[in-house]
């Protein structure tokens, strides 16, 4: 049981670390199934959105030797989707919470 984790962890370390191999993957293989380009992109920024937040994570972690960087991320996107949230309410009048949680996401790829 022991290696299936570790075989897990260097895994998910090589895919976080070369986050152009998962691109690319899930972009080929998504787009051969759905044969739309679009969409394939947008399923692999997001597969990889989530890779490059564990990263960053970890780096945080070790550069300022915390254990607050998966934390600090959730916090700032839980920020970013309440802004977004109120400034949507207060546009619309109601919150659409899937799209909130889609820009949210979305803009953690982003730099």
């Amino acid at each position: 049981m022991d290696w299936i984790v570790k075989n897990v962890n260097y895994l998910y370390a090589v895919l976080a670390v070369a986050p152009v191999i998962p691109f690319a993957l899930v972009y080929y293989i998504y787009g051969a199934f759905v044969k739309d380009r679009k969409k394939a992109f947008r399923m692999a920024m997001d597969v990889t959105t989530g890779l490059l937040i564990g990263c960053v994570a970890v780096l945080f972690d070790k550069i300022f030797n915390s254990g607050f960087g998966l934390y600090g991320i959730m916090l700032v996107m839980l920020l970013g989707g309440g802004l977004l949230g109120n400034l949507q309410f207060r546009k619309r009048g109601a919150v659409n919470v899937k799209h909130i949680v889609k820009v949210v996401w979305r803009l953690g790829f982003s730099p």
